[in-house]
Parts: C-alpha cells; structure tokens; sequence
C-alpha cells in the first residue's frame, strides 16, 4: 500500500501539473495570426538632420572671440569661423493608414529632420517622404509616400473602449531592430506625465523602447488603439501611448488642414483641493480653479472671474485644470459654449465664443509675440492691472503677471509660476511688455541669462533662467 502511494502520488502529481499548464496556455492570447497580418503596414522611419558643429579648434578659440574680448578681432582675423557641418541620424517608427501613402508617427520622430526615409518591411523598399502636418502638443506627425502599388494599411480602432488589463501588442524598431513585436496589457489609462498640456496617454507593459516612437499599439482585433511615444528611462514594462480615439481626430486634420488649431478661454488655472473646495463651499474638490483672467480674451469678455470655478463644459463635467484645458482644446476656435461655474456658493452658466489657442504660449492683451519675446522662456504676461494689485496684496499696481507657463519650458525649470508679479529684470524696473523685451533682447542676451524680482504672496525672491539651452 505505502509503495503504491509513494508511487502514484508523483505520477497524479505530473498529470495535475500538465493540466493547469495545458489550461493556462490555452488561456493566454496568440499573437502569431496578429503580428504577420499586422507587420507589413508598419515602417521604419529615418531621419538625417544636418547641423553645424565647431571642431576642437573651434571651441579652443571661443573664449578669445567672444564679444568685448581683447582678443577678439585678431583672432577672427588669423583664425575666422570654423564651422563644420555634420549629419545626424536618427530611427523611430510609424504606420501606414491610406493605401496611398499616408504614414502616422509622432512629431518627436521627425522635426527637425532635413531628410526623412520610409522603409517597409523587409527592407527592399525605401521611399522619401513629405511632412503633410505636425502637431507638437499631442506629438502628432502625418507623412505622405508615393508608390506605385497600393499600400499594407491598419486602421484605427476605439480606444475609449479599452479596459485596464487589456492584452495589447506593439510593433516598432527598438534600437534598429527592425519589426520587433512586444505584447503586454493595458496598465492604466490617462496618464499625465508633463509631456503637454494635453496629455491623456494609455500606459501599457508591452515592451517599448528608443525606436518604437510612432509605431502603433493593437488591440487583439488588429486595430490601432494607440501610437507609442515614452517610456520612463529608470524603469520597465513602463511606457505610454497617444490614445487612438485623440490622435484620429488629429490626423484627420492634419490631413485637411496641415495644422491643428484650438479653442482657448484666456483664463490660467488650478486644481481644486479638499481645503478649497471646503472654503468655497463646494460638496466635492473637482473642478478647475480660476487663478487670473487675461484681459480681453474671451474669458474676460463673458465675465469669468478669477475664484471661479469652472465644473462643465457644455454640460460634461470637469474633474480638474488638465481636462479643461483638454477639453477647450478639443474645440474649434469662435465655437460658441456653455460654462457651468460656481460662484460665490452658487451654479452660474456662461456662453463664451472661444479664440483661438497658438502652439507654446498665446500672446498677451497687448498682441506681443514672438521668439524673442517672453514667450521664447514659455511665459505669458500682462500689465498688472489695479484689481490684480488688490487681490495679491501688491502695494501698488506694478511689475508683469504671469499669466500662464507651458509646461517642460525654460521658465517652468526656473520655478516660474502663474500669479507671480515679475517685478524687475536684470535689476531695471519692468512695467511693460515692451520694456520686458527690452531687456531680454539688451543686457540678458549680452549676459546669457536674465535674474527675475518676483513677487509672491506677500514676499519678493529671486529667479534666474539662462536663455541657452
């Protein structure tokens, strides 16, 4: 009895074991059928940009012909520039939508690029491609082909719809690997991670890496539910994908227009916390905070106010400042909406006809812009106005309001924020835009770095931002 024990509890042991692994596999998904049908329409991008470059001697002789240097002109006179122009390379990835040659990427993949090269699969076919439109805020990029045969094509399918744990599957070339596939699942859904100001990106485990920028993102059905764009560097099974149903809308304009424009309310904003929404007596902290109104943008004219806040847009209601700005961003300029607000313990709607947003930093009331403005550090500003001065205590209506900062940008890693009075620049008084970009263009430029007086609640400090990157 003990020898049949001992020797039947092995053998039931194994055959228990072999059926829970038969079991699981024919659990797991195959993604053989998937990745060949799917392989063909995605591509290799790559791209060649041309820069000048200074060779050592170059960068030994710097110091010496810097402006006001003693030396300056009798080393440019022997010496003179020594430019050199030098070709770099870079690879990312993309996929194909039309059968005539429309190719999906992110901008990230080709801006900049002096010459942009579409490889299909296998390597045998190589076609230059044209920029059709970019989207810098979503990193959306539309390339067009000419070949004379139709296309491989995937389609976009209805990300709205994924679930978290969802199996998806990437396709792309991680470090020139041409065509790798990785599988994983959907690990969460909007994600911001301070690429943009509309950020919204499905976060999945399916292994991504440098050179799957672009490619695209399947559901088990074959449809593209995402277009790959990050990855956190320190870790792993950690990366993000434009949703499918936000780059559509994208691409189909892109198509059209060549370029996106969007709806903007002049307003900058916050989240609303439980202590705020406690003093405004609001039952739930939601909603989007109305930290200061740029005079003359359409949030002015329809009377928002700053301590607003702003809880639906034509109805669906807002959870916090990022899905407003996504949200109006979502809409066509002069589109005429319905704000619901609270105010002063009650609900209040507001029509308002949107303007429309520019890519980095709309201007100010005064209609300054321009790269060597303050929108080159990614600040908005305004005069301040005596209702500002009142409501940030400020003892006199003096200085610049910022009103807004983009996100990642130079005045942002300075710790700039909205609501700060910029009261002086590089030590000279600054009450305009004017006398701002005086300065930035004069002494800061001359120095390389411009040293802000800032005022913040009740106190002044010092920020410094270098104009060089």
């Amino acid at each position: 009895m003990s020898w049949r024990t001992i020797g039947l509890g092995p053998v039931l042991g194994l055959l228990l074991l072999g059926l829970v692994s038969t079991a699981a596999t024919a659990a797991l998904p195959q993604f053989v059928d998937l990745a060949r049908e799917a392989s063909p329409a995605v591509v290799n991008i790559s791209t060649v940009k041309v820069v000048e470059s200074a060779d050592p001697m170059q960068r030994f002789l710097e110091p010496f012909q810097r402006r006001g240097s003693p030396f300056e002109e009798f080393f440019d006179q022997f010496f003179g520039q020594l430019p050199q122009k030098r070709r770099e390379q870079a690879l990312g990835s993309g996929f194909i939508i039309s059968r005539d040659g429309y190719v999906v990427t992110n901008n990230h993949v080709v801006e900049k690029a002096d010459e942009i090269q579409v490889i299909l699969k296998g390597g045998d076919d190589s076609f230059p491609a044209e920029i059709v439109g970019r989207d810098p805020e979503t990193d959306l990029a539309l390339l067009k082909i000419e070949a004379e045969r139709d296309l491989p094509t995937l389609g976009f399918g209805n990300s709205d719809q994924l679930q978290v744990g969802q199996w998806v599957m990437a396709i792309g070339n991680p470090f020139g690997l041409d065509h790798t596939v990785t599988a994983g699942i959907i690990s969460a859904k909007g994600r911001v991670i301070g690429a943009g100001p509309y950020d919204n990106f499905l976060q999945t485990d399916a292994s991504i890496n440098p050179g799957n920028s672009g490619g695209p993102l399947l559901n088990m059905e074959g449809e593209v539910v995402g277009i790959n764009t990050a990855i956190v560097a320190a870790g792993q099974g950690i990366g993000f994908a434009i949703p499918a149903s936000m780059a559509e809308e994208i691409i189909s304009e892109l198509k059209s227009h060549g370029s996106i424009k969007r709806g903007w309310l002049g307003v900058s904003i916050q989240d609303v916390d439980q202590n705020t929404a406690k003093a405004l007596g609001l039952t739930e902290a939601k909603g989007a905070l109305v930290a200061s109104v740029t005079e003359g943008d359409p949030a002015d004219k329809a009377g928002i106010r700053p301590g607003d806040v702003i809880v639906a847009v034509n109805g669906t209601s807002i959870q916090d400042a990022h899905e407003l700005t996504r949200t109006i961003g979502a809409l066509p300029p002069e589109d005429k909406i319905k704000l619901t607000i609270w105010r002063a313990g009650k609900v209040k709607e507001v029509k308002v006809t949107l303007g429309e947003r520019h890519a980095g930093m709309e201007p100010g009331a005064d209609g300054d812009r321009g790269a060597e403005g303050p929108e080159a550090l990614g600040m908005r500003l305004r005069a301040v106005t005596p209702e500002d001065a009142r409501r940030l205590r400020l003892p006199e209506a003096e200085g610049l309001l910022v009103a807004e900062v983009a996100e990642s940008s130079k005045a942002a890693r300075a710790n700039i924020v909205p609501g700060d009075v910029i009261l002086e620049a590089n030590g000279q008084k600054v009450d305009s835009l004017q006398r701002f970009r005086d300065v930035l263009q004069g002494d800061a430029a001359d120095k390389g770095v411009i040293l802000l007086l800032v005022y913040r609640e009740g106190q002044t400090l010092f920020r410094t931002i270098p104009l060089e990157d």
